[in-house]
């Protein structure tokens, strides 16, 4: 079977249509007829120079087009139906920024499971955990200290009250920040997405450590910006690399995790943040510092943010309540100096008309009355029991030559696997043994294959982290007797 797909610029069909294209041409014109088979997915992405995600993509377009049929076990078919089957409903043409993002969006991992799997797969907090009477009182008790006023469109930069109870928190940490230079957000997601833009235009490239968070890669695509990856060495970024990457003109900033990295776990030392500070103040190059974790420190001593040790204006910090008390509150914070806090006002201003004033004064209160401090008392003390579990469970039933990383924080930590397992093909063998993980190609700006993996602390006991673990070792056990795997690229050193 011979497929020639074009390769030219993003402004071309993405490879997923093309391959579409191609196989629908063929039933079309009765070269594939109904009841054909079609290759596997695994053999369509070889023969077409593809991966196997585009491949899938691929057939899943055919098959809402009602031209294929797959069914499990026996494999993709042209459908009996497909030589009559109606002219297909209008599909808009999309713009290549959207499209990317459909691209990724169907490549994400589907999580589908049995109740009682172990959910290791997940940074979600604990549902469990949430302090729910508490916020329920302080809801109570601003909304009878202010009534209809809270029911208003909110001011674009935030409640006055938790601006100054988040700058009061920052300045703990070291980092001497007014509460007029916070602009509160939807959450982190939000904020990645304005400081992105405070800094770059469609074409420009942005610096992420490789691995990164995920949904930082989809607010690239959405924003029409593209990756430079820095690798990850010890559980901080690669400096000289850094060096390299700062230095190229289409890069425009630098996006990090120096706090429980998402998806690695790890925390940089003060030498390493005060280098990278340098490099990028050599490169005039802005840092944007996600602190979504910072508030989960549960071991080890802390270390100032770079926002506080950043006496340029290079530095702009991100937080979030999303991870550290329950993601429906939808708060969270962006602090900047400089030019960077002057253009960062009207651009929130142009994006929406500001965040639910009765939700950021609620928490304003939650937060002055001691509740959120006990909340984080409680959910630290539980997460070092967690993190404890899964590392001794780690240590006890992985076999020789897996490595991973030891948090002193936060909600997750990596492992990488020994002999170039691919653990997006191992997940589904997870799942038939009980236990879900995050694997790790979708931490990769390309999603090339990845013998990593991110284990979450967020949604399981302790004894569910311990099935869940002895379950991965012993799926890890048997795909190693089944044989050598293919050669993939070495994996994170950890």
């Amino acid at each position: 079977m011979q497929i020639s797909l074009g390769r030219g610029s993003d402004e071309g069909r993405p490879l997923y249509q093309q391959l579409a294209a191609h196989f629908r041409a063929e039933i079309e014109a009765g070269r594939l007829g109904a009841g054909d088979r079609l290759p596997p997915i695994r053999e369509l992405a070889r023969t077409a120079g593809v991966n196997r995600d585009t491949a899938a993509l691929a057939y899943d377009e055919l098959a809402r087009e009602g031209l294929i049929e797959a069914t499990v076990g026996r494999g993709t078919f042209v459908r009996r139906a497909a030589a009559a089957a109606p002219a297909p409903a209008f599909e808009p043409v999309l713009s290549p920024l959207v499209e990317r993002l459909v691209d990724l969006e169907r490549s994400r991992v589907r999580y589908a499971a049995p109740a009682g799997t172990a959910p290791l797969h997940s940074l979600v907090p604990d549902p469990a955990l949430y302090p729910v009477e508490d916020f329920r009182r302080a809801l109570n008790r601003v909304l009878a200290d202010a009534g209809g006023d809270l029911l208003r469109y909110g001011a674009p930069q935030g409640d006055p009250a938790l601006r100054e109870a988040l700058a009061e928190r920052l300045r703990e940490t070291g980092y001497a920040i007014d509460a007029d230079r916070l602009v509160l957000t939807q959450g982190a997601s939000e904020g990645i997405a304005l400081a992105l833009r405070l800094f770059a235009v469609p074409g420009d490239a942005v610096a992420v450590e490789e691995p990164t968070y995920h949904n930082v890669l989809g607010a690239l695509a959405a924003l029409g910006l593209r990756a430079a990856p820095v690798p990850m060495q010890a559980g901080a970024p690669d400096l000289a690399a850094l060096e390299r990457v700062l230095e190229r003109p289409d890069v425009k900033l630098f996006y990090t995790m120096p706090t429980f990295h998402n998806p690695l776990g790890t925390s940089t030392g003060l030498a390493h943040r005060r280098a990278l500070l340098a490099l990028a103040a050599k490169a005039g190059k802005p840092i944007i510092e996600d602190a979504y974790e910072m508030d989960l420190r549960y071991a080890g001593r802390p270390v100032p943010p770079l926002a506080a040790l950043d006496d340029r204006g290079l530095v702009v910090q991100l937080f979030s309540f999303s991870k550290s008390l329950f993601p429906g509150v939808r708060v969270g914070s962006v602090a900047a100096r400089g030019r960077a806090f002057d253009a960062l006002l009207p651009l929130k201003h142009a994006t929406d008309l500001g965040g639910s004033p009765v939700l950021q004064a609620a928490l304003a209160h939650f937060v002055a009355s001691g509740a959120y401090d006990r909340h984080l008392a409680k959910v630290r003390r539980i997460l070092c029991a967690r993190r404890d579990a899964a590392l001794e469970t780690l240590a006890a039933e992985l076999p020789e030559g897996a490595t991973w990383t030891t948090p002193e924080g936060g909600l997750q930590l990596w492992v990488e696997l020994p002999g170039a397992i691919d653990t997006a093909e191992l997940l589904p063998d997870a799942i038939r043994a009980g236990v879900l993980f995050a694997p790790g190609f979708q931490f990769r700006h390309d999603r090339r294959p990845s013998s990593g993996l991110r284990l979450s602390l967020a949604l399981a006991d302790e004894g569910e982290i311990r099935r869940g673990v002895t379950a991965l070792g012993r799926v890890v056990r048997e795909r190693l007797r089944a044989g050598p795997a293919r050669a993939m690229e070495e994996g994170v050193t950890v």
